[in-house]
């Protein structure tokens, strides 16, 4: 029989040690309310002189109240006493954490302006050794936001390092391609930024910038000065109207950052939280077996005659649940997200507005990366469309019309999401026929006012009969004359007998010939779940 324990003496409290962790809790809360200081009343003062808000002003506009839970909240640059007790507590110039956007819990990762310009600070790669937060947005399958405001690299950090670094690993952009390739990804421009994180911005299947509050450049104009003798200010090197209209390295512009938050959660609600789900279906209260009467005349029958095709599309889509991506880039070319029945869609058209509705290179590379996206996050893509050709002359030329039409082709072979063809108007020549890759089955319908060929009768007679009609006595009327020869032949019901194309249909049912599609899609794609991409898709 094993002995009787027999107990202790009574434990003594020693008066000097508290009973609870109270004042550890004390102390943590001081050095929280510290980091939240940011830079102080100074900078947060000229931070809002600027027209600009805070990180953590931004965090909260953007989320759900009360849903930010911060990580590396005390990871910072701490000052003792002689004693070892806090002075003073500076947070890293980058705030990093999870949060919730219409009850989805998304990744953010902002930077601090106030704190030694954002990104400059030495220590503002908050974790860059052990903790990933795109590593972290990955792993858990959620939505990746940057709010971006800093000023790029300084030399300042040789000082703070006692060295210069020579810059790279796996840390600073290894995650981007698994990232991109499995999660949405968001980046918002909102501060003048230079270096690095101006390449953040384009690293994102969807950006926003500011009109007036932020800007984007590899080098900033004290150094553009410095090197091509030339004085040009921050927004002529890199606004809105640069890199949205000019560049495409923005997608959409917003009024200020209260409208680029509301458009970061619009855009979010079109997409899945990462590729192993579908798109999320809403109810928007519009019948998908709506025939609207406008479309029966929304196309001139004068083939030269302009028409809105925004308007268009309002009548096919679910009313107002229109989202277009890159409104000002490649602008012959609409790209938009929208819902058809409830779903998200990926639309593509032309704008016969701008050049006609010709495919520039700008719009190639505008739909090459639309149909990259479509297809990786599962969302059905509708083309209607109204495409002339290629764009012709001298720019075209340079801008490398043929590699950037290649690369498009190549986009919309490679896409296994289901697609579907309209043709509205005109398909002209290889820009129009490379509507057929974007589906095995290859299902085009058409409507009446369809028009296509391996290039337009108008500019094709005057190709094929110029020394006829330069011969002739009356040259304009001999060119009439020959075009009208050939009208006939450019009825879609001719088309139609030789089943080159496989259907022509009525405008008004084009909204429920594509909600059916679109249901039958959403069924197909629940098969398809998961990375579509061994490398990620292309930024």
């Amino acid at each position: 029989m094993r002995p009787a324990i027999r107990p202790g003496p009574p434990r003594t409290r020693n008066p000097g040690v508290p009973m609870s962790w109270q004042p550890e809790i004390d102390e943590l809360q001081r050095r929280r309310r510290m980091a939240h200081e940011m830079g102080g009343d100074e900078g947060v003062r000229r931070q809002h002189e600027k027209g600009r808000l805070t990180v953590r002003e931004r965090l909260a506009a953007l989320l759900d109240a009360d849903s930010f839970r911060e990580i590396g909240t005390l990871s910072g640059k701490a000052d003792y006493d002689s004693e070892g007790r806090l002075t003073r507590f500076t947070h890293v110039s980058r705030v990093i954490g999870t949060g919730r956007i219409e009850g989805r819990q998304v990744a953010v990762d902002g930077g601090d302006f106030t704190i030694h310009g954002g990104w400059a600070d030495p220590t503002s790669f908050v974790g860059a050794g052990r903790f990933s937060i795109e590593q972290m947005a990955v792993e858990r399958r959620i939505p990746y936001i940057r709010l971006l405001d800093s000023a790029g690299g300084s030399v300042e950090s040789i000082k703070a390092k006692g060295r210069t670094a020579l810059l790279g690993g796996p840390h600073l952009y290894g995650p981007w391609h698994t990232l991109m390739a499995h999660v949405p990804v968001v980046s918002a421009a909102l501060g003048s930024l230079g270096g690095e994180p101006p390449v953040r911005v384009a690293a994102a299947h969807w950006s926003v910038m500011t009109r007036t509050t932020s800007e984007l450049f590899v080098a900033g104009p004290p150094l553009v000065r410095q090197a091509f003798h030339s004085n040009i200010t921050k927004q002529e090197l890199g606004g809105w109207n640069v890199h949205a209209r000019e560049s495409g390295v923005v997608d959409n512009v917003a009024e200020d950052e209260q409208d680029a938050f509301r458009l970061i959660r619009k855009f979010l609600s079109y997409l899945p939280q990462n590729v192993w789900q579908q798109p999320p279906r809403a109810e928007t209260g519009d019948d998908p077996e709506r025939r609207d009467d406008q479309l029966l005349s929304i196309i001139p029958r004068n083939r030269r005659r302009l028409y809105d095709i925004r308007d268009l599309i309002g009548h096919v889509i679910d009313r107002g649940s229109e989202f277009e991506i890159a409104p000002l880039y490649g602008a012959s070319v609409v790209t938009m997200l929208a819902r058809m029945d409830g779903y998200p869609v990926a639309v593509i058209s032309n704008d016969c507005r701008v050049l006609g509705g010709a495919q520039t290179a700008a719009g190639c590379e505008k739909m090459m990366r639309f149909c990259d996206m479509a297809d990786t996050f599962h969302l059905p893509v509708i083309y209607l469309m109204d495409c002339p050709g290629f764009m012709i002359g001298p720019r075209s030329e340079r801008e490398g019309i043929e590699r950037k039409s290649a690369r498009l082709a190549f986009a919309m072979a490679q896409m296994t999401v289901p697609a579907q063809v309209v043709v509205l108007r005109r398909s002209f020549g290889v820009a129009g026929a490379m509507h057929g890759s974007l589906s095995r089955l290859n299902l085009r319908y058409a409507w009446p006012s369809g028009d296509w060929g391996s290039l337009p009768i108008e500019g094709g007679v005057m190709a094929a009969y110029r020394r006829t009609i330069e011969d002739a006595e009356d040259p304009e009327q001999k060119r009439i004359e020959l075009e009208q020869g050939f009208e006939p032949y450019r009825s879609p019901f001719r088309t139609a007998e030789a089943f080159d194309v496989e259907e022509i249909i009525d405008p008004r049912d084009t909204r429920p010939i594509l909600c059916d599609f679109v249901r039958n899609a959403w069924e197909i794609t629940r098969t398809q779940l998961g990375p579509k991409w061994r490398l990620g898709i292309r930024p």
